[in-house]
């Protein structure tokens, strides 16, 4: 393709900035211009940045906000994207993916983890729209600092873009690299959820843990991991809606499209790595309830145990006291001369009840063989 000729007057308009001050001002453009120069530009308003749009290549502002919901709609408008597709994008969740052939939306899931006594992740939503030459990202400040690297590095990143790459090539660049910046911060948190099992782990190991702990914890890191992978599986969905090149505004070129495969292959590797963390959590789980029922099979064999003992000495005591009843009745007109062969008996019969109450026991299986 031939590099396109500019005219010497055709400059992006605006200030130049520092992309460090970027969160300073909530608004952040950053523009490939015509002449091949890159500029950034800090504003509180979009409006500043339509000059710098007008005569660049290709640009990117971005956006973070305290009112997602409404900002979204309202910063949106000012840059000329059509209420159709902000409202289809924000009314629907489950919608990751629009194309209206002169602009699209994205969303892409940004993970949070908070950790305090327990593991919290959540997944906010950062929305992408596409025009002919510039990508406008948009999200909530309540998202740790997601692009602050990309600000600071967005005019290298811009300025290798080559000039003479078609409009669409440029901006499925620039789409990538966002991309792949959203997933790296998804990534890091994966870590956090890993350090987290690693504790679970040396709890495991101590004996001492109360086993009334280990059950919830465990099933607040895989709960936490749930969201985390419900959070990877969307973004798979957009890389796969993205990796053909169908829509008009992104690029058919095959060795572009398949580093947006390998954007995809990343995040699979990702999820690979949660169920791998999560078949380990479940197996935690087993061997936690193994535990319980070693625990309640011990308990119930000392409670067989206790209830053989009784069994014998209560025969043991029942067999001589039945005697004794029987013999000191007054039809047997016992004296102080029998008490030689009534003692006799008495021991006698208690051994030999003891005995054999013993011995039919043990013969039942009533006695358990392990106490463990």
């Amino acid at each position: 393709m031939e590099k396109a000729a500019f005219d010497g007057n055709d400059t992006c308009a605006g200030p130049a900035g520092n992309a460090d001050q970027g969160f300073e001002n909530h608004w952040f453009c950053v523009a490939l211009c015509k002449d091949g120069k890159v500029v950034m530009q800090d504003s509180d308003i979009p409006a500043s940045f339509l000059g710098m749009l007008e005569n660049s290549l290709l640009a990117w502002i971005d956006y973070r906000t305290a009112n997602f919901e409404t900002d979204v709609r309202g910063g949106a408008a000012q840059l000329g994207f059509s209420g159709q597709l902000v409202t289809a994008l924000a009314d629907d969740p489950r919608l990751l993916y629009e194309d209206y052939d002169t602009e699209m939306g994205i969303k892409l899931p940004s993970i949070q983890i908070r950790i305090n006594d327990h593991i919290d992740v959540q997944s906010y939503t950062t929305v992408l729209l596409l025009r002919r030459n510039f990508i406008l990202t948009v999200h909530p400040i309540l998202v740790d600092r997601r692009f602050t690297r990309l600000r600071r590095y967005s005019s290298t990143i811009l300025a290798k873009i080559p000039l003479d790459a078609s409009g669409e090539d440029k901006l499925t660049m620039l789409l990538m690299r966002i991309i792949d910046q959203n997933n790296d911060r998804n990534f890091e948190h994966l870590r956090q959820i890993e350090e987290r099992g690693d504790d679970l782990n040396k709890s495991l190991m101590d004996p001492n843990t109360p086993r009334a702990e280990l059950g919830p914890q465990i099933y607040n890191i895989k709960h936490a991991l749930i969201k985390y992978l419900n959070a990877l599986w969307e973004t798979v969905d957009v890389l796969h809606d993205l990796r053909y090149g169908d829509a008009n505004l992104l690029t058919n070129e095959p060795k572009l499209l398949d580093r947006m495969g390998f954007l995809a292959e990343d995040v699979s590797r990702q999820i690979g790595l949660a169920e791998h963390m999560s078949d380990v959590l479940a197996s935690g789980l087993e061997v936690l309830q193994t535990i319980y029922n070693n625990q309640l099979q011990a308990t119930n064999n000392r409670m067989a145990l206790l209830m053989t003992y009784l069994t014998v000495l209560g025969t043991a005591v029942l067999v001589p006291n039945t005697l004794a009843t029987i013999f000191g009745n007054s039809a047997f007109a016992m004296g102080p001369q029998d008490i030689g062969w009534y003692v006799t008996m008495l021991v006698a019969s208690t051994l030999i009840a003891t005995l054999l109450a013993f011995w039919w026991v043990k013969k039942s299986g009533f006695i358990p063989k392990k106490m463990d």
